[in-house]
């Protein structure tokens, strides 16, 4: 196995401060800086869009890891990827058209991401996963930052494993939600490649050390 991507959420960073962010994920060993995108609709809350994300694109080397948590998102697949995202991950149950939206992030040129619910089965994307970059597994209900894993969810990471073996596909499986200290072994020892964290993560509590 090769050494779990650390991509920390900026959702639980101080907004005020976001270069401070960015410049502690470094220092902290992240490999990506994970953006969570909502739009008041797929879920409750508003963060932050395209201006954002493009204002604070030079000033980080590492991939961003775009987390689109809108509906519709096919149709700004276009406008994320020029503001700057290198990691584009929508939601299987914010748009009927998937695969299109697979195919929109590919001819960008960046790498494609499908992101369950923790009520939705891996099965769901038995048709997609040939073609995906990044399965994101959410451990919690999206929207929130500071909830606590959801123990069952963690199954998922072991079926895509096993799914991602039996297909001889290189899918990268991360996992977003309730990740700290406690539960950091479970996630990694069930397999996932790339692991969000946010809250924990800007609190000092959780601690990457490879």
């Amino acid at each position: 196995m090769t050494t779990p991507i650390l991509s920390p959420s900026l959702l639980s960073s101080d907004f005020s401060d976001l270069k401070g962010a960015l410049d502690l994920i470094e220092k902290a060993g992240g490999k990506a800086v994970h953006i969570d995108v909502m739009d008041g609709h797929f879920v409750p809350p508003i963060t932050y869009g395209q201006p954002v994300i493009k204002s604070i694109r030079s000033k980080s080397s590492l991939p961003f890891d775009v987390h689109l948590m809108i509906e519709n998102p096919e149709s700004q697949v276009k406008s994320f990827a020029d503001s700057g995202a290198d990691w584009i991950t929508f939601h299987y149950e914010a748009t009927a058209h998937s695969d299109l939206c697979v195919q929109k992030i590919h001819q960008k040129g960046k790498k494609a991401g499908i992101s369950i619910c923790p009520s939705t089965p891996v099965s769901s994307l038995s048709c997609l996963l040939p073609i995906l970059d990044i399965v994101l597994v959410m451990t919690v209900n999206p929207g929130w930052g500071g909830q606590s894993l959801i123990p069952y969810c963690v199954d998922k990471v072991r079926e895509l494993v096993a799914l991602r073996k039996k297909l001889g596909a290189s899918f990268l499986i991360s996992v977003d939600g309730g990740v700290n200290a406690s539960t950091l072994p479970q996630v990694l020892s069930a397999g996932a490649d790339v692991v969000v964290s946010g809250s924990s993560f800007f609190k000092g509590e959780l601690k990457w050390e490879f």
